[in-house]
Formats: structure tokens, C-alpha cells, sequence
């Protein structure tokens, strides 16, 4: 009886192989070694994905692991049937569904591995069902909504033995790459300060919750998209892009571009876990004289100052500053006054005790200051690319998952992309320290965090001398969730 189940289960994988949207018009389950030649890609060799949010960027997710040419689309799945659309369309022979966890109770024998493209809020617990039935997960930029989540996934990638990559395609850019032969070569001495900026956000920001309640639409499931966030009626213009700037589902400015612009610092000199954070964010005023408290959105600018402890390439801490929203640091005194600073709205700048450094979005692009100085760079390359840079970001995955686990290297495995994500979410609690409001001595209300240092126990996860932050080091989902 054991045997014919088996029988039946390989019979019913052939027949869905069949079926997907590029499988082959032939098929049978043949070792490679037997079909021969190393490019030779046998269907038993193709993965088989579910893309869990095929909307906006799950859309052109998706159609980048199709073009890897090594990947077939089996399942797709999302809570807003027209954001779904034209996936639906590009790949007609998968099965659709609305609710993920549907859809690995009916499905997990048949696909191989899942892309997680939702908002923030749905991230962690997503791609942590998908690794605890053995699926290889690739998951949107920021991993997780909060630090418990990017820590949980981070240890069940080794636990489960899969295959990750977080979606932040710059680390599989040269830019990374000739940054790190650069700083080991000694051309800018030792790095201890670090920035980044960015002119996010693109949407609203410190900005009251609407009073208005709508019409849900009628192809949305809005229960499912709140997922594990607390319920609220829906309003407009919430779904499908302005969640970012909301505490309760996105990790604002920070989230949406902190991996791009801080990949290339993390890589190049090894960065972990910071050990304190403190920040200052831009005020709204509600009249002339009176700051608005919105404690629900993200603010509309932020400055924030990590501090890094001493790695095998640095000879002592090093200081990240963080700004968004417009605010940039200094421009260097080394760069032309017609020089772009960056790529202009966004940049990383590398102090270092003998020059600068600095990049673009994505860590494209990077020049030494004075830029005069880039025609005599002779430093050999160590590192090797990855073919088609961002771009090949999604083919790196799709080969490292039918290679197996630890095969094959990978730009941002959850072993990269864990620490990277916490140093954000970190960032934001001391954003949201100076929304917690208290009680001074005086009775008045007062903003804490605008000028105190949060101390981080990074092994209990905690702040130690802040105490009111930690509610958002692990918050409460909803019922049922």
C-alpha cells in the first residue's frame, strides 16, 4: 500500500510538471548524469515556484525567476484579484489562490519553493510556514515586520536546511563587489563612519489614520491582507502602495530602502548587530505652534545614528547615520560643486582614514573622492560577479535551490540578510521612541527618545534602558493569526 502511494505521488508531480506554464512537452523524471552534458537541465531539475503576492513588484519578481529559464510558475497567490492580473494572464496554467495558507495545505507536494512579495506585516510569517514544509523561500526586502521575526527567520533557514535570498537585487551588483577589493586594498584606509540617505518617502508619512471609512473592493479580501495586523475598517488609498508609512504593515523609509543603501557597508566591513541607536525625526505641526502626535505613521524625515562594534575589517566601531526624507549629510569637501552627491536623491558616503568612498542606489556606481582619483585605480579583482548583477539576482536563487542547500553561494541568504534587516527594524525603534509619549516630572507630555541613546542587548533582543520600545521588538498579531 506504502508503494502504491508513492506511485501515485510521483505520477500526480509528473502530471503538474506537465502543466506548468513552461514545462516541457515530454517528460520524464531522468538523473541528469543519464541525459548527460552539465548544461542539460532535466524537468525533474526544474523549480517548481508558488509566488505568494503577484502584484506590483511579486509581478516583475515572478517574471524574473520565469526568465532564469530554469524555473516553471505553479501557483500563484494574492488577496487583490486585479493587482493579480496580469500575472494571472503572463502564466494562464497556474493555479491561483487567495489565502497562502490554503494553498500550502492543498499544493506543498507540488512546488519546491515560494517568493514572498506582500507587505512587510506578512513577510516573517509567510516565508516561515513556507520553510517549515521544507520549501527554499526568496523574500521581499525588508525580511520581517519587526526584529523577533527577522531573528526566527534567520535561525529557521539553518534549522530547515533551505535555500533563502532576500529581494535587495543591488547585493548581487559588481558595485558591492569592487567596493570590498577597494577597502581591503587600503585605498581609503580604515572606514569609521558611514552614510546613507534617501529621499524617501514617496508616500505619506506622519499623517493621521483617515476617519472616513470605505467600500472595500469587491476583488480585495481585506481580512486576509490585514493578516497578522490588528483590524481596522478599510480606507481608501491605503492599498495597494501607501501601507508603507504605516507602523501597523510597512517599516517606512527605512524599510523600503535601507537594505539597498546599507548592503554594500554590512559586506564590506563585515557589520553585524549594533549595540546603540538614537534618532531624530522632522516634526509635523497640526497649527503654528503645536506638533502633531501621529504615533500610528512613520514620520516624514528621520535622522538616525548606529554604532557598530569593532570587526575583523575595522579597527574600531564604526558610526552609520541614516536620513530620509531630503535630509543628506554634508556634501564632501573633496566633490566639485556641479558633482552629483550620489545618485543625487540617494547615496552611501565611506569615510575612511585616508579618503572617501561613495555609491549610488544599490551600491551602483562607486567612485573614489576626488572622483579625479578613479582614472589610476589598479586593484585586481577577488570577487567574483554574479552574471547579470541585479538582474541575476533571481537566477542566483532559482540555481542555488535546485543545487541544494549551502551548494552554492548566494548575495543575501537569510545568514546576510537576518543582521542586515535588524539593524533597520533597530533604527526604527528608536524612530518610534520619540513617539512614545510620557509623562515628565511637570505632568507634561514629553518625546524621549529625541534625546536619549537606546543601549541594545542583542542577545536577549531587548533595550536596556529604554523599556517602553520593546513593545515593538515583538509585537502581538490578531487573533487567529
Amino acid at each position: 500500500m506504502e508503494e502504491t502511494n508513492k506511485n501515485q505521488e510521483t505520477s500526480s508531480r509528473r502530471s503538474f510538471l506537465k502543466t506548468t506554464a513552461i514545462a516541457a512537452s515530454a517528460f520524464m523524471i531522468v538523473p541528469r548524469h543519464v541525459l548527460g552534458g552539465p548544461g542539460f537541465i532535466a524537468p525533474s531539475d526544474r523549480l517548481i515556484i508558488a509566488g505568494v503576492g503577484a502584484g506590483g513588484k511579486g509581478q516583475s519578481d515572478i517574471a524574473n525567476f520565469y526568465k532564469s529559464g530554469k524555473a516553471d510558475i505553479g501557483f500563484l497567490c494574492d488577496v487583490h484579484d486585479s493587482r493579480a492580473a496580469a500575472s494571472v494572464k503572463a502564466f494562464p496554467k497556474a493555479k491561483y489562490y487567495r489565502d497562502f495558507r490554503e494553498l500550502f495545505d492543498k499544493e506543498h507536494k507540488n512546488f519546491d519553493a515560494v517568493s514572498v512579495s506582500t507587505p512587510d506585516h506578512s513577510h516573517a510569517i509567510i516565508a516561515l510556514a513556507a520553510m517549515q514544509l521544507g520549501k527554499h523561500v526568496y523574500v521581499q526586502k525588508p525580511l520581517a515586520h519587526d526584529i523577533h521575526e527577522a531573528r526566527a527567520l534567520t535561525a529557521a533557514a539553518q534549522k530547515y536546511k533551505v535555500v533563502t535570498q532576500m529581494g535587495n537585487q543591488g547585493a548581487s551588483n559588481d558595485g558591492p563587489r569592487q567596493m570590498k577589493e577597494w577597502y581591503d586594498a587600503g585605498l581609503i584606509g580604515d572606514v569609521h563612519t558611514v552614510y546613507a540617505w534617501t529621499d524617501r518617502p514617496v508616500w505619506p508619512q506622519g499623517i493621521p489614520w483617515s476617519a472616513n471609512k470605505a467600500e472595500v473592493p469587491k476583488d480585495l479580501d481585506w481580512d486576509l491582507w490585514l493578516g497578522t495586523a490588528p483590524y481596522k475598517d478599510y480606507v481608501n488609498k491605503l492599498v495597494p502602495f501607501n501601507w508603507r508609512g504605516w507602523w501597523d504593515y510597512g517599516t517606512g523609509a527605512l524599510g523600503d530602502m535601507g537594505c539597498h543603501l546599507l548592503e554594500a557597508p554590512f559586506s564590506m566591513l563585515n557589520l553585524k548587530y549594533a549595540t546603540e541607536v538614537q534618532a531624530s525625526v522632522g516634526s509635523v505641526y497640526v497649527d503654528e505652534f503645536k506638533r502633531g502626535y501621529f504615533p500610528d505613521s512613520c514620520p516624514p524625515s528621520s535622522h538616525v545614528t548606529l554604532k557598530f562594534p569593532k570587526t575583523n575589517k575595522t579597527k574600531g566601531d564604526v558610526t552609520v547615520h541614516w536620513m530620509d526624507g531630503g535630509i543628506q549629510p554634508e556634501r564632501p569637501e573633496e566633490l566639485e560643486a556641479n558633482e552629483v552627491f550620489g545618485d543625487g536623491g540617494n547615496g552611501t558616503l565611506f569615510i575612511g582614514t585616508k579618503g572617501k568612498m561613495m555609491a549610488s542606489t544599490y551600491s551602483a556606481d562607486p567612485r573614489l573622492l576626488p572622483l579625479s582619483k578613479n582614472k589610476d585605480i589598479k586593484v585586481p579583482a577577488k570577487f567574483a560577479r554574479v552574471p547579470g548583477g541585479a538582474d541575476g539576482h533571481y537566477a542566483q536563487w532559482v540555481e542555488g535551490c535546485i543545487a541544494g542547500y549551502g551548494k552554492k553561494e548566494l548575495s543575501s541568504p537569510f545568514e546576510i540578510a537576518g543582521p542586515l534587516t535588524e539593524a533597520l527594524l533597530m533604527a526604527n525603534l528608536a524612530i518610534r521612541g520619540t513617539d512614545v509619549q510620557v509623562k515628565n516630572d511637570k505632568g507634561r507630555a514629553s518625546f524621549p527618545g529625541r534625546d536619549i541613546k537606546l543601549l541594545w542587548d542583542n542577545a536577549n533582543m531587548k533595550v536596556t534602558n529604554f523599556d517602553a520600545v520593546n513593545q515593538f521588538v515583538k509585537r502581538d498579531y490578531r487573533k487567529g493569526w
